[in-house]
């Protein structure tokens, strides 16, 4: 019978790609540096890499702010290696597990561009806005969570860093878009998601509920 839940009993090697390997000597690990030592991570004996974020990202908290799920950050190589990177695993019967950052995106993805266009604009919605933000929560990264756009004459909400900006897991388009990145991904080869603050999706800000909301198992 297939073991359908591989990864209950898996060894998961997890590999922050910026300090694992360099390959070209600019300082910066790579994913030509990871698919060098693949061959001495077979040799471990290792089921499975998770890997650190390698989206395009302007890299203000380490690319846990992703500015485009669909590309890899140059400072990390191209599509081409991380294509590469997925098949060579595979024949060595090493998994891919993608770090997925679905709680929110950078200021400088296309999503968040549009939102501060207009309160109309139909990506306007994708994150959570208030014209008088009345709860108190503090950021984790300190400091207050809403950040005021003049432009619009309300506050965006950030719970880590005011260029994170939370996706508003209310609205089903979002969802549909975070589901159609999964898909995406999985159609290329990785086999999961290491799911990054995911305890955050199911907020509820009008009750001051950050973590565990009462959406959380539904969403």
């Amino acid at each position: 019978m297939k073991n359908n839940k591989w990864w209950k009993n898996a060894i998961v090697y997890q590999i922050y790609p910026r300090s694992f390997k360099d390959s070209n000597n600019d300082g910066v690990g790579d994913i030509k540096g990871i698919i060098s030592k693949l061959d001495y991570l077979e040799f471990l004996g290792i089921d499975a890499i998770w890997l650190s974020p390698v989206y395009e990202s302007p890299m203000e908290d380490n690319g846990y702010d992703v500015s485009d799920y669909y590309k890899i950050a140059p400072v990390f190589g191209t599509m081409e290696d991380m294509d590469e990177l997925i098949a060579q695993a595979k024949k060595r019967n090493i998994k891919i597990i993608m770090d997925l950052v679905a709680n929110h995106t950078s200021k400088e993805h296309v999503w968040f561009k549009e939102a501060v266009k207009s309160k109309d604009n139909p990506y306007h919605d994708f994150y959570y806005w208030s014209k008088n933000p009345g709860n108190n929560i503090e950021a984790s990264f300190c400091g207050s969570t809403w950040e005021y756009v003049p432009e619009l004459d309300e506050y965006y909400f950030h719970y880590f860093a005011k260029s994170q900006v939370d996706l508003n897991w209310t609205n089903p388009k979002v969802r549909q878009e975070v589901a159609n990145i999964v898909n995406w991904w999985l159609d290329k080869g990785v086999v999961g998601f290491r799911m990054d603050a995911i305890e955050l999706i199911g907020k509820d800000l009008e009750n001051n509920v950050l973590a565990n909301g009462p959406k959380i198992h539904d969403y």
